[in-house]
């Protein structure tokens, strides 16, 4: 019964996490529709096929577009596509399969790491700490900006070495094997498409979709609710341009939401935990020993030991909004001891979150990407460790700085 009151409360009918769950089925029906009519498979595809014979440029602009993806709406599975079409690409342009996967795989992953507006963690876990949203976005964006250059640069020099010299790859024991395993497959699958003019105006109704939700919520006081009713509108609005009809329109809406079905009953379930510990008082005895650790510490030495706290938690919880949702509403509170901004909790558990995702052996995209690429985990870890250091100097000096602020 219990566990029930993590949607809402059976007794007084007040939401939980009832609202939270809901907004994420309906944004899950708007990306099931976007995806149904093409336009952001054909958009990357359509890119891929421009930069041909600019291979050098390919790495960062490709980056760049599963970094917007990532920041926006976490795109993570949806990426296990284009590894198909992208690596006999690169392979082909004289790089490595690593670097294939590194453009997908990191691309995405720093958007998620650095995500400003992205649903499945910046929102949800700023609705756990009962702060909007927008609270720390500069800060979240600088992540962004920061770590997407380094991140490109990193991988812009790892290629520009293979294609130099390829025993310089970490995987050049598989030189041959891959590029008989990807070459000999047509690799133009995919690549011969072109945006039509419907699917243009998808993507411009997609990115309006989330600028009119920023609005929103940072100056007309928009919450779950609105958001949702905006995103459900948004959804009919690319079915009518996208001429889906009805039955296709409902079919695309129910599988996106659908597959986002086990995410909001995590987030149910995990609030439910939340209330157990709440009426047990577990919360409040968690709080008071936190209270007692954290008390100590300055501002910078808290939001470090945040950094780490999550970075632990992101190994046994991958899921960025279950994670959110478990972690927000115990340390969240625990800023306010400290004299620090809650959103800088929030900051740093997305920053946790998405660094360890890159590496993650529970993280199925990781693995799934890695087989795709033919890419064995050990050379992976050997290839991205140095970019893992770096990320996380990055992210701990940017915190230490805005909490000093």
């Amino acid at each position: 019964m219990r566990t029930i009151a993590g949607f809402y409360d059976p007794d007084s009918n007040v939401a939980n996490a009832i609202d939270v769950a809901l907004f994420v089925l309906l944004i899950g029906g708007f990306l099931g529709v976007v995806n149904a009519t093409g336009a952001v498979d054909t958009g990357i595809s359509s890119a891929m096929r421009a930069l041909r014979g600019r291979e050098k440029w390919m790495i960062p602009i490709l980056m760049v577009l599963f970094a917007a993806g990532g920041t926006t709406y976490g795109m993570a599975e949806e990426t296990l596509a284009f590894y198909p079409i992208l690596i006999p690409l690169v392979i082909a342009a004289g790089y490595d399969s690593v670097t294939g996967v590194a453009i997908i795989l990191i691309g995405a992953g720093i958007g998620v790491l650095g995500s400003t507006i992205n649903p499945f963690a910046t929102i949800i876990a700023s609705n756990a700490a009962a702060i909007p949203f927008t609270g720390g976005l500069f800060l979240r964006l600088l992540i962004l900006i920061g770590g997407f250059v380094l991140s490109a640069a990193f991988v812009m020099r790892y290629a520009a070495r293979v294609k130099a010299d390829p025993a310089r790859s970490v995987v050049s024991s598989m030189k041959e094997s891959n590029e008989r395993f990807f070459l000999s497959k047509d690799t133009a699958t995919g690549s011969d498409a072109h945006l039509t003019s419907r699917q243009k105006l998808v993507l411009i109704v997609f990115a309006a979709t989330f600028a009119v939700m920023i609005w929103g919520v940072s100056t007309q006081g928009w919450w779950m609710a609105r958001m949702g009713a905006l995103f459900l509108g948004a959804s009919l609005v690319v079915g009518i341009i996208a001429w889906m009809g009805e039955k296709r329109f409902t079919a695309a809406f129910v599988d996106g939401a659908r597959d986002l079905l086990g995410v909001a009953l995590v987030i149910g379930l995990a609030r439910g935990i939340v209330v157990i510990m709440e009426q047990g008082r577990i919360s409040d005895t968690i709080l008071y020993w936190s209270e007692q650790a954290v008390s100590g510490l300055s501002e910078v030495a808290f939001i470090n030991a945040m950094f780490g706290i999550e970075t632990a938690m992101s190994f046994l919880v991958p899921s960025s909004s279950g994670l959110a949702v478990l972690s927000m509403p115990i340390l969240a509170p625990l800023a306010d001891f400290a004299g620090v901004g809650r959103d800088l909790v929030v900051t740093a558990y997305q920053s946790a979150n998405g660094l360890v995702n890159l590496i993650n052996p529970t993280f199925a995209v990781v693995i799934g990407g890695l087989a795709i690429g033919r890419v064995p985990y050990e050379r992976w870890l050997l290839f991205i460790w140095p970019l893992l250091l770096i990320l996380a100097v990055f992210i701990v000096a940017s915190l230490s700085f805005a909490a000093v602020l």
